[in-house]
């Protein structure tokens, strides 16, 4: 039923478990469930929700997504153990489409070293094990750990049990990121033409990218005959990662003649899911990330932005469109004019009335000034910035910060305002560091007092003369309010941030503030 030659290749999902691996990638399992939602929208067909047997976490965000995404099959993860399938069977019990994924270590390193068990304990667990979840389960899928380091005909034998067992996918693990792309292949290729009943059920790739490999080899056992793969958002997981899911999704997509499969992946919704994730787990995707990173679709060499405005298909081989970007970057400087400003904010979705317009360009020549570069990233964030100014709220004239450091003073930091009646106010504050103090003078300056849950800064676009943008989460009688400020000092960043949220409360209880002040 499951042939191998059929187009459609699975993407099962295992940022929620061996994504989560990655040190200090943990999720809580209210922040798994967005991240789940957000997989779902995307299309995978499988999301690996956890570990049941290893936290109380695992089983608490596995029975979270269970009862609410019911057409996206569910799957847990357990050692071939009694125990462990018994608690991803508890855990999985109220999925729509529940799956069990077990497995067991092959390699003879891991067969001495992590089992110490021979070859004929290893046949003898795999089958029970199978046998146990397949009680429990429909759908079960059968791993062997570290598979491209194991003998190749124990692998199959161990396959061909598992099979025989009533395992319905077989994954064959590069655990170790070890394996080439030809080696990958021919293995697939080998095992599925020779393994009793490997025709009839659907055979999975799990690459880990030690040696950068990951993506090349699993498209490598694509084309060896697997129809799943085993991936992760923005490539998270153990050590250097697993096959990300977005570079082999679109690899499949442009190269689609050459690998003749395709995925049921909404494209468009990769950037947005990736972002996602890189704030659920506080892990920054780089820059030159394919796909994803900021500079994927960026062109600064003048020979290449020539080539663009001639022909996009000169340089790019995928539109930015179709993966979640606005549009691709022309970067420009400070001999940009007024209308090309206005054209890439015109591309970039922001309409501006005339005074906007010139607030911007102000802006733009300014920033342009102490920048070599700017990029799309710094034009929105100035549009962003507009449109904040918009409403009537305190507006920053100038802050001063003074660390006291070395000369054992306390933090220090004054501010001057300007109100929205247009009076100056002036204030000062200590703290227990600049921005504390900071953050202080401006509580009294605007009578505002906010309890700060979260502060961030972050650089916008690339060089040492990147704007900094900071973010400040904070609560005011039980409500939680977002700021963000973008300057080239993350000082005056941090103060239009915390001044974001301020101004977001004056504007909910204009009488309250009033009355603080």
């Amino acid at each position: 039923m499951n042939a191998p030659s059929e187009p459609h290749v699975r993407i099962f999902d295992t940022t929620l478990r061996d994504g989560e691996q990655s040190p200090g990638c943990s999720m809580m399992p209210q922040q798994k469930l967005v991240m789940a939602r957000a997989l779902a929208e995307l299309g995978v067909d499988v999301i690996e929700t956890g570990f049941p047997a290893s936290s109380q976490a695992d089983r608490e965000a596995t029975a979270l997504i269970a009862r609410e995404l019911r057409e996206t099959t569910l799957c847990v993860l357990s050692r071939c153990l009694p125990a462990d399938i018994e608690a991803s069977m508890r855990a999985i019990e109220h999925a729509a489409k529940p799956r069990l994924h077990v497995f067991i270590s092959t390699s003879p390193l891991h067969r001495e070293h992590k089992l110490r068990m021979d070859k004929a304990a290893v046949l003898d667990a795999t089958a029970r094990m199978v046998a146990l979840a397949r009680s429990g389960c429909d759908d079960v899928e059968f791993s062997t750990e570290d598979g491209t380091r194991t003998e190749e005909d124990f692998l199959a034998e161990v396959i061909g049990v598992a099979i025989a067992s009533g395992a319905t996918t077989i994954n064959v693990p590069d655990t170790l990121g070890y394996t080439t792309p030809g080696e990958m292949r021919a293995l697939f290729e080998r095992l599925i033409a020779n393994v009793p009943g490997a025709r009839d059920v659907v055979f999975s790739a799990h690459c880990h990218d030690d040696l950068g490999m990951a993506v090349a080899n699993s498209l490598a056992a694509i084309e060896g005959g697997a129809r799943q793969v085993e991936c992760t958002i923005n490539g998270i997981g153990e050590r250097a990662g697993n096959c990300a899911l977005e570079e082999l999704v679109m690899a499949l997509k442009v190269r689609n003649a050459w690998f003749g499969a395709d995925t049921r992946i909404d494209t468009r919704r990769l950037v947005p899911a990736s972002r996602l994730l890189s704030r659920l787990t506080g892990m920054a995707v780089q820059r030159n990330k394919a796909i994803v990173g900021r500079n994927a679709f960026a062109h600064e060499s003048g020979i290449h932005q020539h080539g663009m405005l001639r022909h996009r298909g000169t340089y790019e081989i995928m539109h930015p469109e179709d993966v979640g970007w606005a549009a691709s970057q022309i970067v420009l400087g400070r001999h940009s004019g007024r209308a090309a400003l206005a054209d890439r904010l015109r591309t970039l979705g922001h309409v501006l009335d005339e005074a906007r317009l010139d607030a911007v360009f102000a802006a733009f020549k300014a920033l342009a000034e102490k920048k070599r570069e700017v990029f799309d990233a710094d034009i929105e964030a100035l549009a962003l910035d507009a449109d904040r100014q918009r409403p009537r709220g305190h507006r920053l004239a100038r802050a001063h910060v003074s660390t006291g450091v070395g000369d054992g003073s306390l933090p220090t930091a004054s501010v001057e305002l300007l109100a929205p009646d247009g009076t100056s106010i002036s204030e000062a504050a200590v703290g227990d560091g600049p921005v504390h103090a900071l953050f202080a003078a401006l509580a009294r300056a605007t009578g505002v007092a906010l309890d700060v849950d979260s502060y961030s800064v972050s650089s916008l676009t690339t060089g040492d003369d990147a704007q900094g943008t900071a973010n400040v989460v904070a609560r005011s009688d039980g409500v939680e309010m977002t700021g963000t400020g973008t300057s080239t000092d993350i000082i005056e960043a941090s103060a239009l941030a915390w001044l974001d949220v301020a101004n977001r409360v004056a504007r909910r209880a204009p009488q309250r503030v009033a009355a603080v002040a």
